[in-house]
């Protein structure tokens, strides 16, 4: 027996109990995945396709907010959409940095604005600090 084995609990069905406190008949031991442990069974939440879902979104949240202001400086039309999306993204997938993707969005929108104003004040989209 490995000490992962004894360290970490092993789940049979509705049975939470470790595999070392289950008896002889339960104890068979089943055959190590080929591919990794995406292809075996589920060792907990780490293993839980939605925490990894939760986990992208909470990325695509913070992606969005720096996105979306650095839009406020540089590359505005491409950075404003990019940070747009990426919010709306997050939103929808149920992210738990919720304001942090509201934000972003927020940021890209106003990226768009500022492109837009710059478009019809100059007719240009791009800006500079200087004269």
């Amino acid at each position: 027996m490995q000490l992962a084995e004894l360290v970490r609990p092993r789940h049979r069905g509705g049975d939470r109990r470790p595999a070392a406190a289950l008896g002889n008949a339960d104890r068979a031991e089943a055959p190590a995945p080929a591919n990794g442990p995406k292809n075996g069974p589920t060792n907990g939440p780490a293993d839980d396709p939605a925490v990894e879902r939760r986990k992208d979104a909470d990325g695509m949240a913070v992606a969005a907010f720096v996105l979306g202001l650095v839009g406020l400086l540089v590359m505005n039309i491409v950075l404003g959409p990019t940070a747009v999306v990426l919010a709306a993204l997050a939103l929808r997938r149920g992210t738990a940095r919720r304001g942090r993707a509201r934000l972003g969005l927020a940021l890209g929108i106003a990226d768009l604005v500022v492109l837009a104003v710059l478009v019809t004040v100059d007719g240009t989209v791009v800006w500079g600090f200087g004269g």
